[in-house]
């Protein structure tokens, strides 16, 4: 008897069907471009509609695939580009459109191809709906004509598109990169034909890729910036102050304790770098393209005070910090200045230590009375930006907000009550665990304590949520004091506070972080950076001395001299080593009591495809049915009819032989193959008991016994080590 001929062949028993792996590979390509352009909208509006278009694009394909010519299709999806083209430029605002030109148009379209993010698009949701259409239809299309190759061109190049604008995630890029390469290989075996052998070549292949491609991907940071990621933390992070166009909040972070700028000015102030104004769900985007700056820059309804200040570089700095709202700058050529959107100052080159510039700023100074009175006539387009949220932040964020503010009668007295929730009920700690979701949603629910992006998200989401506009700024607190007029600003002052729009007033700051531990985590951080002698914690002019307090209360910088601030509930105690060591044990750590650290998703995900190539390198060198054979081959298993275990009993014998001696041949009876191979009685009365349960009267219990363990003894001899190919 030849035992495991089928499985020795190499070929699957049933031939898999190549064109549907073909197509499950397509669907992984379509689904990670289509889940950034759902993301999108999920981001700016539409997602619903999107959603339509996605699978109704792709099912308009499958069924006129094999209807449509191939120029038929062609001309439909150029009517596909040119209805995009159209839906998008007619929704561009009129005073919009009238600046557009081949020049900016050309302009534009490079800067997508080098990194501008597609949600910095005004209108991001109907550029996304307008473009999705073509890949879809077109890659479906070519794959059910079998122009595998084609289709993978096709889905390429959108996924490719959306790598260069920055809204590609890792997983995302090498979920795509398999799902094509999944359509071209599977796709050529389903045209040309293929084996077993050369599907588990196939899953082989892509893992390599994807593990290359992981381990490949980490680039070194280009130079030290005042937020800096934990030495311990699995998640890095460059500095959020730095006025670049997005910002993702991420886990547990460190602060730097290196000077980076002074200020000489009459009064302290929050010294603002940039202003964002779409949330994600997992950071923020700044909308918009910058402007140069032309001499004068506009001001904030309510006036404001007056405030000078004149910044100089310590190091190399990426923004242009400044009081807010600026409105007149100096001591920079006005080519050196840009001016965003949302009202904020960006260097377009960087500033070189030692270079200086001055502002002059309006600081909005209304008392609360005012503020309290403001009303709710908000401008239509602040309306339209500032309280719009993603599709898919959680109801329960707005029932949170909506029983917060419940005593509340005006905005104001909403973002105070919000304020003052977040300050007394979240302790202030840099080391947590970046969440799954929505950031806010998680921070409100899941976590007991996080850093100022995370009060400063979930303020703005929740006033968000209830109809308030708001936004979320960068930049510095004031920074220790060392003279009359004179501040010193560090890293670790870095901060994430909010602004809420107040009619005739303009943006009001609040700052919902917890004072009283921030600051102590400062002090505690320059202590320990002087004693342990590290560069650029002082100047020359900072000496010894500490941080002063900062008010927090509501207005902005000068609203209100009274600190307000609640003293937050819980034992947040303070570390005097690295910051990260603030507070007590974080509930949402990623380490657990015993110490283990739970793996990140990109690093669970990597293991599983490494796992899938394992499996396919074991099936492909059959080390995985040799390994259950030899399991097998040593039990002798449970008892059953004295008849069936003679046979089990010679079909291992059978196994051990075919695998030390040779095959046994088709027509070769059992009889000649035994007699052949051995001369071992014991093979030979194993032999004389299948012959008696196959052919004769059968055997009784004695004689299956005595066969099986004929076996067991062959079996142990025969695979010593050895021994492996004794007779």
């Amino acid at each position: 008897m030849s035992v495991d001929t089928a499985d020795r062949s190499g070929v699957l028993p049933i031939q898999p069907d190549f064109r549907l792996v073909a197509f499950a590979a397509l669907v992984v390509l379509t689904a990670s471009y289509g889940s950034i352009l759902y993301h999108v909208t999920d981001v700016v509006g539409g997602a619903r509609l999107m959603l339509v278009v996605l699978i109704g694009c792709a099912t308009l394909a499958v069924v006129v695939g094999r209807i449509l010519r191939v120029r038929t299709a062609l001309f439909l999806t150029c009517l596909f580009v040119g209805g995009g083209v159209v839906v998008y430029f007619l929704s561009v605002p009129a005073s919009q459109r009238a600046l557009l030109s081949p020049a900016r148009v050309l302009t534009d379209t490079v800067a997508l191809l080098t990194g501008l993010s597609v949600l910095r698009l005004t209108q991001a949701n109907v550029w996304a709906l307008s473009v999705a259409p073509t890949p879809v239809f077109l890659s479906w299309y070519l794959a059910v004509r079998r122009r595998y190759v084609g289709s993978v061109v096709v889905g390429g190049a959108a996924l490719s598109l959306l790598v260069l604008t920055g809204d590609a995630g890792t997983l995302t890029t090498l979920a795509g990169v398999v799902g094509a390469a999944g359509v071209v290989g599977f796709g050529t075996l389903d045209r040309y034909g293929g084996t077993a052998a050369q599907v588990d070549t196939l899953v082989i292949l892509f893992v390599v890729m994807v593990v290359a491609a992981s381990t490949l991907s980490l680039a070194a940071p280009t130079r030290a910036g005042p937020v800096l990621p934990d030495r311990t933390s699995p998640t890095g992070v460059t500095s959020f102050v730095d006025s670049g166009d997005n910002v993702q909040v991420v886990g547990t972070i460190r602060l730097s304790p290196q000077v980076q700028f002074t200020v000489e000015s009459s009064g302290e102030a929050y010294w603002a770098t940039a202003t964002y104004d779409r949330y994600t769900g997992s950071g923020w985007v700044r909308t918009g393209d910058t402007d140069p700056y032309v001499g004068r820059l506009g001001q904030p309804p309510g006036g404001g005070r007056e405030l000078q200040q004149t910044v100089t570089a310590e190091t190399e700095l990426g923004a242009m910090p400044a009081a807010w709202r600026p409105t007149a700058v100096e001591g920079l050529p006005n080519s050196r200045i840009r001016v965003t959107p949302q009202g904020t100052l960006r260097p377009a080159t960087t500033i070189d230590a030692g270079e200086s510039y001055t502002v002059t700023s309006r600081v909005p100074d209304a008392p609360p009375a005012e503020l309290q009175s403001a009303g709710t006539d908000y401008p239509d387009d602040v309306v339209e930006t500032y309280t719009r949220l993603p599709a898919s932040t959680p109801d329960r964020v707005a029932e949170r907000a909506a029983n917060v503010t419940a005593d509340a009668e005006t905005p104001y007295e909403k973002a105070v009550a919000i304020e003052s929730y977040l300050e007394s009920s979240k302790r202030y700690s840099l080391t947590v665990e970046r969440p799954e979701g929505d950031v806010a949603d998680a921070f409100l629910f899941e976590m007991d304590a996080g850093y100022c992006t995370y009060f400063a998200t979930t303020m703005v989401t929740m006033l968000r949520a209830e109809g308030v506009p708001a936004r979320f700024v960068t930049g510095y607190t004031p920074g220790e004091r060392v003279g009359e007029d004179e501040w010193v600003v560090r890293g670790l002052d870095s901060h994430a506070w909010v602004q809420v729009y107040v009619p005739d007033e303009g943006w009001v700051r609040f700052d919902p972080t917890p004072a009283n531990p921030r600051e102590s985590a400062e002090r505690a951080r320059i202590t320990d950076a002087r004693q342990s002698g590290e560069a650029g914690v002082d100047t020359e002019n900072s000496g010894q001395s500490t941080p002063t307090p900062t008010p927090t209360g509501g207005g902005d910088d000068g609203g209100s001299d009274t600190d307000t601030t609640p003293t937050p509930t819980g034992n947040a105690s303070v570390g005097t080593g690295d910051p990260g060591a603030i507070g007590d044990t974080d509930p949402t750590s990623t380490t657990s009591d015993d110490g283990f650290e739970l793996p990140s998703t990109e690093t669970l995900a990597l293991w599983g495809v490494v796992l899938v190539g394992v499996g396919a390198v074991v099936r492909r060198t059959g080390a995985g049915r040799r390994a259950i054979r030899a399991v097998w081959l040593r039990r002798r298993g449970p008892r059953r009819d004295p008849d069936a275990d003679a046979v089990r009993a010679f079909e291992r014998l059978a196994y051990l032989l075919e695998r030390q001696e040779r095959p046994r041949r088709p027509s070769e009876t059992p009889r000649a193959y035994i007699r052949h191979v051995t001369s071992d009685d014991r093979a030979r009365r194993v032999l004389r008991a299948y012959e008696r349960a196959r052919y004769g009267g059968g055997v009784d219990r004695a004689e299956a016994d005595a066969a099986a363990d004929a076996v067991g003894e062959l079996v142990r001899e025969r695979t010593l080590p050895t021994r492996p190919f004794a007779r």
